[in-house]
């Protein structure tokens, strides 16, 4: 599954992959240009979230209180 989501990365342009010919194989993989604006858009996410996390407790709350149990 790694490999997969690296590849898809890959892919899509946000990291470069380095293989390099020895015994055992060693890739490396490193962020692009793009995959470094990503990771700033991530983080700026993830600063948001975790600063805002009682309200989104509480909405989660409120939501779960105010739904009928999903079956299980």
């Amino acid at each position: 599954m790694l490999t997969v989501t690296l590849r898809g990365l890959e892919r899509n342009g946000l990291v470069t992959r380095t293989i390099y010919p020895v015994v055992p194989p060693r890739v490396e993989y490193e962020l692009t240009d793009l995959g470094r604006m990503l990771l700033k858009g991530a983080t700026d996410l993830i600063t948001w979230a975790e600063g805002h996390l009682p309200e989104i407790h509480e909405a989660r709350r409120r939501f779960d209180t105010s739904q009928p149990p999903l079956p299980s």
